[in-house]
């Protein structure tokens, strides 16, 4: 391969971006809304935003927390979230005297609360930890906001009707994460605004 071909490679990727966050814009943006309106009502009554995922989107899980928790793009008040897939001894400890699938459950169940909102993060929408997440939050009457891809996976399956599901519409791991990202930015955006006025 050329290197010349290889920057039509790059290229690719880019349009193949774009294109997956346009169709995301034209589809989601009022879904997108409606997972900050939870939030926001989450907030309002002290609660706080609970969040996990694996892999990437353990790293956009620890993404939202730290924007929500330091800042996104103001100063402004810290606001409660928590990313459960940080705690290298809680993890380790989970998996190890029990299963990796009830490495985020069990944090749910110890720090979640009625009103507390559960954010889960998956490409696949098939993982155990996070099936097993997303029931515990239910226990907890947690209302459930997932970020998924693809064809939604076994999430959809075990969310209630007042849960909410923002699918990217992309079979590509890459393009679906790269979109998680943005759509993030756009609910830490909507609770900015909604708490602290339009800049």
């Amino acid at each position: 391969m050329t290197l010349d071909s290889f920057s039509k490679r790059i290229q690719a990727h880019f349009n193949a971006s774009i294109e997956t966050k346009a169709k995301s814009r034209d589809t989601l943006s009022e879904t997108i809304e409606e997972g900050g309106r939870i939030m926001l009502e989450s907030l309002l009554k002290e609660g706080k935003i609970l969040v996990c995922g694996n892999g990437g989107s353990a790293a956009d899980a620890q993404h939202f927390s730290a924007e929500m928790l330091n800042r996104f793009e103001r100063e402004r008040p810290s606001l409660p979230a928590i990313s459960l897939s940080t705690d290298t001894s809680t993890l380790t400890s989970i998996g190890n005297d029990y299963s990796y699938s009830e490495v985020f459950s069990k944090q749910v169940r110890a720090l979640g609360r009625t009103g507390d909102v559960l954010l889960v993060i998956s490409t696949s929408g098939n993982s155990d930890n996070i099936l097993t997440a997303i029931q515990a939050a239910h226990d907890r009457e947690m209302q459930v906001v997932a970020l998924t891809g693809k064809n939604g996976g076994k999430i959809p399956s075990v969310l209630k009707p007042t849960d909410l599901e923002i699918r990217v519409p992309s079979g590509s791991t890459p393009r679906i994460q790269e979109t998680h990202i943005l759509i993030i930015h756009c609910l830490c955006d909507y609770i900015d605004c909604m708490l602290f006025g339009m800049e």
